[in-house]
């Protein structure tokens, strides 16, 4: 078995629109921006007051707390993008395949 390729079709999203891939497409075809001013930091000093940022993410659902502290914001995303994607591929981990 050892070099057989596998392919496992899923998908996953966090984005400024949605927090997964049902809500950012109803977004997307809703004509909705994920553009909104800045409010996580002070802005004053720079030229851009907008940005495409993600809103209201939860790791918890895909995390611990603890394991969650591990991980840049950035990371967390695309872990849970990952995790929801192979949810939605319905791809079984089992002892027999866990290692691919």
């Amino acid at each position: 078995m050892i070099g057989r390729r596998v392919v496992v079709t899923g998908l996953g999203m966090v984005s400024p629109l949605g927090l997964d891939v049902q809500e950012t497409w109803k977004n997307i075809v809703a004509g909705k921006s994920g553009v909104a001013p800045i409010v996580a930091f002070d802005v004053e000093a720079y030229s851009t007051r907008f940005s495409a940022s993600v809103r209201g993410f939860d790791i918890t659902p895909y995390f611990s707390d603890k394991d969650a502290r591990k991980m840049d914001i950035f990371v967390q995303f695309g872990m849970a993008a990952g995790i929801q994607a192979m949810l939605d591929s319905g791809l079984e981990v089992t002892d027999a395949n866990a290692h691919r």
